[in-house]
């Protein structure tokens, strides 16, 4: 840790302090989409069981599979912005 601590001073990248207050939002933001990305999960599962004809799930796969990566990428997106403002 001590070496990659030395290389970022070197490259003379400042260490970032997160406050307590930017911590609890980006806690609270982690909790609500992680209970999206739960809910999303139980709707695909039960999507699942409907059918059985196997382009039909290949749909619902490939829903489910951009749901999870939008969900992801506004959850970092809003993480990284709450960093931002140090």
């Amino acid at each position: 840790m001590e070496r990659l601590r030395k290389k970022d001073a070197d490259m003379g990248i400042a260490p970032v302090t997160v406050s307590d207050e930017q911590k609890a939002a980006i806690a609270e933001i982690r909790n609500f989409y992680e209970s999206k990305i739960a809910e999303q999960k139980i709707l695909h599962e039960a999507a699942l069981r409907r059918t059985f004809d196997p382009g039909e799930r290949e749909v619902i796969e490939a829903e489910s599979r951009r749901d999870r990566e939008r969900l992801t990428a506004e959850r970092d997106a809003k993480i990284a912005k709450i960093r931002e403002t140090t």
